[in-house]
């Protein structure tokens, strides 16, 4: 049996009002639409897991179908949703994957930031990157940097707030 728009609705009318055959011929289309469908979207390992996701979807959802609506469009839909819903599942495992990486006891990824940390205080001026590095690295209270410094508090504090400026606007341009 061949998969045209007509053919479909009907099996779906008839399996709505209870037709079993109807319903199994029209599964069985559907699962041949289906596999033609995924196949140009997902691995083959992955082609048939989808497949039955799409038809357990169809046989839950065939009570919303109306049939003065044609059919293929919303099986299409279907079939699009349960794509996108395995699109994330995929990107959800690699990402757990790539975490799964990074949580080792690899210092790489901090001895990069401290890097880049140095040279992004050496564009600064040296009152600049002193009070940004005391306050919000080491934690010192705006009175500690002052006193650390030799600055006064009010201009540990225009310090970091220039260097900071000038940090976001030299990122920004990156």
């Amino acid at each position: 049996m061949r998969a045209d728009e007509a053919t479909l609705a009907r099996l779906m009318v008839m399996s709505q009002q209870g037709d079993k055959q109807a319903y199994a011929s029209l599964l069985e289309a559907c699962q041949r639409w289906l596999r033609g469908y995924y196949a140009r979207r997902v691995a083959p390992a992955q082609l048939d897991d989808l497949v039955q996701e799409t038809l357990i979807a169809l046989h839950t959802k065939r009570a919303s179908w109306d049939s003065a609506r044609p059919f293929l469009p919303w099986l299409a839909a279907i079939a699009r949703y349960r794509w996108v819903d395995h699109l994330r599942r995929l990107y959800r495992a690699g990402e757990c994957e790539l975490q799964a990486e990074i949580a080792g006891n690899d210092d790489e990824p901090a001895i990069a930031a401290r890097i880049t940390l140095e040279r992004l205080f050496g564009v600064l001026p040296e009152a600049q990157a002193r009070a940004i590095a005391l306050v919000k690295i080491e934690g010192l209270s705006i009175a500690e940097a002052s006193h650390a410094t030799g600055q006064s508090e009010s201009l540990v504090k225009v310090n970091i707030h220039r260097g900071l400026k000038k940090l976001a606007h030299m990122i920004e341009k990156a």
